[in-house]
């Protein structure tokens, strides 16, 4: 992440040289190819201008907050998120606290009060779609009207269709990873989809078998479909190490434990705990099994490794941020 990139929590803290910038605004969960037809809007805005691009996103997620009985499988955390946002090109992120207190601010102090006050922007870009304040009485037309009052302009970005003329949306890309359908994934993302977890310590029966792993427990809400996957793994430092990874329930030796994404690091030894690290998944190889002893598990543990190591030898970069996120060996 850039050095001068800033991730800031309290709109009133904004810093003075971030004031009158051009702000996208949304939650951006996934920051997909979508996603990026508005941010790229507005960063090509605020070059033409010369003044600084910010992103105004919320957290936690709204409907984390109005149907908290329902988990949420998050595309992209907050921290995730801001090292995408960074790799984009922006300054700065705005995580506007979600709250019931908040949601119900009506549209003109949303307007007036946070982007106009708070951010001071001159320039606002959003989805078409974009509703805000209570109720979701702000849309598209009020922010115009809005904007020509206070002295900012807006741009309002049209639905983002992929090859197949079909709308790309955070839930789609969700739908498919419940499905094991990470490569589908990674083209509506723009690329490849990636956790970040802190790596703790396990019960080692992977190292006694030849096969030592990271493991990262992720949350609860993460619907990923549980099986095998060739990933791609950078640690804390950026180093990037081939890999192939189990995330379910290992029904072969506990099939009673939480979910743990474990992952097999290619050529490598270390000690990774405590490390917060990253997984690309670049490929879905098969489903989870419960084998009839730990012979017959390593055996089928190697034919991973082979089919991972060929999978992972022909991958390219689907775009620049994903060269930068999953190739590039310098830190990101």
């Amino acid at each position: 992440m850039s050095q001068s990139f800033q991730r800031i929590r309290d709109t009133q803290r904004l810093p003075e040289p971030l004031r009158g910038g051009v702000v996208a605004i949304g939650n951006f969960d996934g920051v997909h190819r979508g996603h990026q037809a508005v941010l790229d809007r507005a960063l090509e805005e605020a070059q033409r201008r010369g003044v600084p691009a910010l992103v105004l996103t919320f957290d936690p997620h709204p409907r984390m907050v109005f149907r908290p009985e329902t988990p949420l499988f998050l595309l992209t955390p907050p921290p995730l998120k801001a090292q995408i946002l960074a790799e984009l090109g922006f300054a700065a992120v705005v995580e506007q606290p979600f709250t019931r207190e908040f949601a119900s601010l009506d549209a003109e102090r949303f307007v007036s009060e946070i982007l106009h006050e708070k951010l001071g922007i001159c320039h606002a870009v959003t989805g078409f779609d974009f509703h805000f304040g209570n109720n979701r009485q702000g849309g598209p037309a009020y922010l115009m009207d809005a904007g020509e009052r206070l002295g900012f302009g807006v741009t309002l970005v049209d639905a983002f269709r992929d090859e197949g003329a079909e709308i790309v949306s955070s839930s789609r890309i969700r739908e498919l990873l419940c499905e094991g359908e990470v490569a589908e994934a990674a083209g509506l993302l723009g690329y490849r989809f990636t956790v970040e977890a802190e790596v703790t310590g396990g019960k080692q029966l992977g190292r006694t078998l030849g096969f030592p792993t990271a493991n990262m427990a992720l949350p609860e809400s993460t619907a990923l479909k549980h099986g095998i996957y060739a990933v791609r793994f950078r640690r804390s430092d950026g180093t990037l190490h081939d890999g192939v990874a189990s995330f379910g329930r290992r029904p072969t030796v506990d099939d009673n434990g939480a979910p743990l994404l474990e992952t097999f690091l290619f050529d490598f030894s270390g000690d990774l705990y405590g490390q917060t690290c990253r997984v690309s998944l670049f490929g879905y190889l098969r489903g989870e099994e419960k084998f009839d002893g730990l012979e017959a598990l390593v055996a089928q543990m190697k034919r991973d490794e082979q089919e991972a190591r060929a999978l992972l030898a022909g991958v390219r970069p689907l775009s620049e941020l994903d060269r930068r996120l999953t190739f590039a060996n310098e830190p990101a």
